[in-house]
């Protein structure tokens, strides 16, 4: 069913999710939950593989509808957090990859957005940044947690403490962003990074990002042992099968997903 504010479409299995409110895509609570119910409906489809994350027009996600916080109390944002974070975590969820490709703007809640995503393809253009302490209220919906993860708790915290933000190159320079498309590409840039994706494996794709995933909150020996796990499930599947014979018979393998 098409939403007021988030809709997809879907070409050789990967889907273009697309943010569109203009003027600057702000993220309110309807966003928010056409955000989840888009990835809840993509993560039902076998003909979808990846998943693209982009906004309408020139901009990406400006940040949050600040219109929500004039009268918002201690109690909603904990609640506007914690609905946050699960929109976010059905897209940390999506068994397959998911790649933002962001133009212009990636702002406040448009920055944690594109941090949920597995991989940041940026066009030469955009900007991103962490603004929130200069409303006197600070990232929410993971931004202090994700974006050390990626470039550690120094360079986030220059991030978040100044709100400062920065562009795609010194982005990229830090590890916030994998790659640098021409202006205007960066949709074209991260479907064909999707496609090369979709060559390879899908189940093996789906448990190395389920080991780096929940890798990531463990210890190195437990988090070696849960690697260990996913990497022997594979073996029981018919795609380890497949890609093992295609190597030897020296041949494009023909992956089902099983």
């Amino acid at each position: 069913m098409p939403r007021d504010f988030v809709n997809f479409e879907i070409e050789d299995r990967i889907a273009l999710v697309t943010v569109n409110r203009p003027p600057v895509n702000a993220l309110n609570l309807q966003v928010l939950r056409e955000i989840k119910e888009a990835f809840l409906e993509l993560g039902g489809r076998k003909d979808v593989g990846a998943v693209i994350v982009t906004g309408g027009g020139n901009v990406f996600v400006a940040g949050a509808d600040i219109k929500m916080f004039l009268e918002m109390d201690p109690d909603g944002a904990v609640e506007l957090s914690g609905f946050s974070t699960g929109v976010f975590g059905a897209i940390v969820g999506f068994k397959g990859v998911v790649i933002a490709a962001v133009s212009g703007l990636a702002l406040g809640g448009g920055c944690e957005l594109a941090l949920a995503c597995d991989i940041r393809v940026a066009d030469k253009d955009a900007i991103f940044g962490l603004p929130e302490v200069g409303l006197g209220v600070m990232p929410g919906a993971g931004g202090t947690q994700r974006l050390p993860r990626l470039v550690g708790s120094g360079k986030a915290k220059e991030m978040i403490f100044s709100g400062d933000p920065i562009n795609a190159e010194d982005a990229k320079s830090i590890g916030l962003v994998e790659r640098v498309a021409p202006k205007g590409e960066a949709v074209s840039e991260a479907r064909k990074l999707a496609k090369r994706i979709l060559l390879r494996g899908p189940v093996a794709v789906a448990n190395a990002k389920r080991a780096i995933d929940e890798g990531m909150g463990l210890a190195l020996e437990e988090g070696l042992r849960r690697e260990g796990v996913l990497f022997s499930e594979l073996f029981k599947t018919a795609d380890k099968r497949e890609g093992i014979g295609a190597f030897i018979e020296k041949r494009k393998p023909d992956f089902i997903g099983e």
